[in-house]
């Protein structure tokens, strides 16, 4: 049975069931209680996270995680195509799944795939990733002397506000995070 000091960041415990990351850990003490630790986790099924606090006496369970390098062939109505880089396997993930990183995978990319006890769970994008945009109005002469931006779209349809000298067929990085721009890639 593992230790509830054994709960660090990044690792996959089974919480009510269900698989979460953790995404904080602290060793906390009161007074002459006994020690717990304050976690952040977040559920990988449905994205929330929640605070929970583990004591010694709670029974832990850490999942099997492995993570995979998988490129992305498409999309169809049963979800979308990856294929294992080393060993050509593909898998298809469910629409529900990839419904928040959807907006940042572009065809023939590689990404990251983490798999908990040999099933996909989630997708883990980079903190930034390159896109080439698709559509871009053309900048007035003149405007370029204040830090205005405009809206582009890109590969994978999101819109982005980029600076006026970006044109069409460029390639430019964007935040994962919050979508915004970076700089040319």
């Amino acid at each position: 049975m593992p230790n509830f000091t054994s709960i660090k960041k990044g690792r996959v415990i089974l919480y009510q069931k269900i698989p979460h990351v953790v995404l904080e850990a602290l060793h906390r003490t009161q007074g002459r209680q006994a020690g717990f630790i304050q976690t952040t986790l977040r559920n990988l099924k449905s994205g929330t996270s929640t605070t929970t606090k583990f004591r010694s006496t709670d029974n832990i369970k850490f999942c099997h995680t492995k993570t995979y390098k998988m490129e992305f062939l498409y999309k169809e109505k049963k979800g979308y195509h990856f294929m294992h880089v080393e060993n050509f396997e593909s898998i298809i993930l469910s629409n529900h799944l990839v419904e928040n990183q959807k907006k940042f995978l572009s065809i023939n990319s590689i990404y990251e795939i983490l798999f908990v006890d040999d099933r996909a769970i989630q997708i883990q994008l980079p903190s930034s990733i390159k896109m080439k945009v698709i559509e871009a109005p053309e900048a007035i002469k003149g405007d370029t002397a204040s830090s205005t931006q405009k809206p582009v779209k890109l590969e994978s349809g999101i819109i982005v506000y980029v600076p006026l000298f970006i044109k069409n067929q460029e390639t430019i990085r964007i935040n994962t995070n919050d979508c915004s721009y970076l700089g040319r890639a």
